[in-house]
This record gives C-alpha cells, structure tokens and sequence, in this order.
C-alpha cells in the first residue's frame, strides 16, 4: 500500500547511452557478467554494452529484416535469442557479434512474439500469433531450433509474455487477460495442473497478492519446488565476458538463504579426488596383453587390478576395454551422491559382472529391470556393506 503523504521523486540517471538515434524498445541486463547491459532498438539491431566503457557497443547483433519484438540470454549470457516483425527466430553468440548462427520461420503473424529461455536446457519457448489470430506456444530446440511443439492457446487479442521459473515451470501472461497460465515442463510435455509460486497484482488502490499453491501435507522445506534461486552478485566482471570468459549463476538457498557454489565449480573435495585420479595416469594405464598391468601403470591402480583374472578367451567379443576412466555421479542421482561415489562403482561393476560372467540370472548385478523398479535400494539390497 503507498503510504498517506508519499509523494514520488525524479532520480537523475548514473550513466546515460547514446544507444541509438531510433526508439530503444528493450534493454536486458546479462544474467552473469557484471554491467553488460543488452540493447534493441529502431535501428533493428542488438548491441551489447559494457557499462565501464560505454563510448561504443562492444558488439552488434544484426541481420533483423523488421523491428525486433523480444530478446533473451541463456542462463550463461553466451547466446542471445531474438524474435522480429519479419517473423523469424534467431540465436546469436553474444560476443562475436554479425549475423545470427541459427535462424528460423517463427509464428505466422505478425504481432508481438515473445521469447524466454528455458533454464539451462537446450530449449526455448515463444509465443505468438498464427495469421488467423490464434494465440500460439511453442517449444523449440536450441541448437537447431526445430519446432518441437506448438499449442494453441484461445484467440485472445493480447500479447502473451512467457516467464521461465526455475522449478520447471512456464509462466503465461497476457496483455488485458484477467488470469495467469502456468505449465509444468517435462520430457518435452507441458502439464497444467501446478502451483508454486506467488505474484502481486497492482490494483488502482493497492498490491493484490495472488498465491500459488501446491496441495501437499508435508510442513518441511520443499526442495523439488523450490530449488536455489540466482543470487544477486555477478559471475563475471563486463571485462572477464567480453575477454571470452563463461560462469553460471551464483545461486542463493531459498530455505536459509545461503549461498551455493556455482555448479560448474567442483568442490574442494572433488577437486581433490580429481588431483587423486590425475595421479593415477589412468588414460595411459592400458592393460598389457593377458588381461595383467604393465610396469608402466602406476603402483596404486597395478594394486588395485592384479587381482583380476586373465580373460577367458572364448569369452571374448569384438568389444573389449582398452582404457580406463573414472567418472563421478551425475547431479541427479540424489540418493547416489548422498550415499557416496562407492554406489555408482558397484553399479559400474555390476555390468562389468554381467558381461564377464555371462550370468542370465542376474545373481552378479543389478538388472536394469530390477533398478528402474526400485531405484539405488536395489543396490543396496545386494550390498549392505555399502551402507
């Protein structure tokens, strides 16, 4: 609510940009690098500032045959997408600078297009009208930017505005609508039926609250629907992005506010196990012929395999393994990583058994029937000395 006797005041500008002698249309801040600010104007171009060195733009964007309706970042700021009036999609590299890498026919009409990027997946959504005036949504793949699904939505006359969230969830708002749309995205499917957030509505005499509601009965904190959220602080500085350098997001706790490494970064104990593995000269611990390592394999990794048999020659194939290399549990395995990197071993040497074995019942390793339908407890099952 604006408080009785509140009266607004004019704030003089930090930093004014001779940007163009056109119309600016748009102006976006870049979601990593520290004072690059993105500009579109009349002139149908995009320019990328540095708001150090504001005397000239530090790249141009061009190629656009019509006005330039929206433009948006991938979540690292390296690629910059772009609807027009001449009805085409376009994706280019931020830096460089020129004509687009990837362009395509977009939607059919004409008026007002609009982007959004969605989170760090190799997808976008677009909204738009079809020359009969029918509201359209489309998901489009990033690096080849097919069209991958089109929905009609009504036909409505207000541009619709899509807004990505970071728990899986695209935002539909409309101009002159009276309500907001929203989809939860996955496998390329987008479901309706979701609440997790919270917008405000500005009335002639206040804010409204208009709340989004999950039904669910549990009080904790929900991770799933709320993950870390992009801090206000900078990756980059202007200088570190336009000299080629690329960082995601910081991040920021939403259930205490603390802040999370960024997820490129590896941690201090990743980066120690991965000094460990360097140490190990795996990629050129080939074993020698007969199944044994050769003197030129360190001491610890010719410790660790001389207690595997020679391979029985009739049990050879036409694939067998000629390197070794140690990879780490991917992000989404949760329940892995909270268990330790000894599970994913387990499961690696589960395959190992099935092939070297040849056992169809499945007595060595977990099937992958067996662990669609029950997850890491099926590892478990069959090593509790794991726990």
């Amino acid at each position: 609510m604006v408080q009785e006797g509140w009266e607004p005041r004019d704030f003089d500008p930090v930093l004014r940009i001779d940007a163009s002698p056109r119309k600016v249309g748009q102006v976006l801040w870049h979601p990593t690098a520290q004072h690059v600010l993105a500009s579109a104007a009349g002139d149908h171009a995009v320019k990328l500032w540095d708001l150090g060195a504001s005397e000239a733009p530090k790249s141009v964007l061009s190629g656009h045959g019509d006005a330039i309706q929206s433009i948006a970042f991938n979540t690292t700021g390296q690629l910059l997408v772009t609807t027009s009036r001449d009805r085409k999609i376009r994706i280019f590299d931020a830096r460089a600078g020129g004509e687009a890498v990837r362009i395509t026919e977009g939607h059919g009409g004409i008026k007002g297009a609009r982007a959004a990027w969605m989170g760090d997946r190799d997808r976008i959504a677009t909204t738009g009208f079809r020359k009969m005036s029918d509201r359209q949504l489309s998901i489009w793949e990033a690096s080849s930017l097919t069209n991958i699904k089109i929905t009609t939505i009504d036909q409505s006359s207000g541009v619709m505005m899509p807004f990505w969230s970071d728990n899986n969830v695209l935002f539909l708002a409309g101009k002159g609508d009276g309500n907001i749309r929203y989809y939860e995205y996955e496998a390329d499917n987008l479901t309706p039926d979701c609440e997790i957030a919270r917008a405000y509505k500005i009335t002639a005499s206040g804010i409204e609250p208009i709340a989004f509601i999950v039904p669910r009965k549990a009080d904790s904190f929900q991770s799933d629907i709320f993950p870390p959220a992009p801090s206000a602080e900078p990756s980059l500085t202007a200088g570190e992005f336009f000299s080629g350098k690329t960082a995601p997001a910081k991040l920021v706790s939403l259930e205490n506010g603390m802040k999370k490494r960024a997820t490129a970064k590896a941690s201090a104990a990743e980066q120690a196990r991965a000094k460990e593995i360097e140490a190990l000269d795996c990629h050129s611990a080939v074993p020698r012929k007969g199944g044994h390592a050769g003197k030129g394999t360190p001491s610890l990794l010719r410790a660790a395999v001389r207690p595997i048999p020679d391979r029985n020659p009739d049990q050879q194939t036409d694939v067998q393994p000629r390197q070794i290399r140690i990879i780490k549990v991917p992000e989404y395995f949760a329940e892995f990583r909270e268990k330790g990197d000894g599970l994913a071993a387990f499961l690696g040497s589960s395959i190992v058994a099935k092939i070297t074995f040849h056992d169809p019942n499945a007595k060595n390793f977990a099937s992958k029937a067996d662990y669609t339908e029950h997850g890491p407890k099926a590892v478990l099952e069959m090593s509790p000395s794991l726990l």
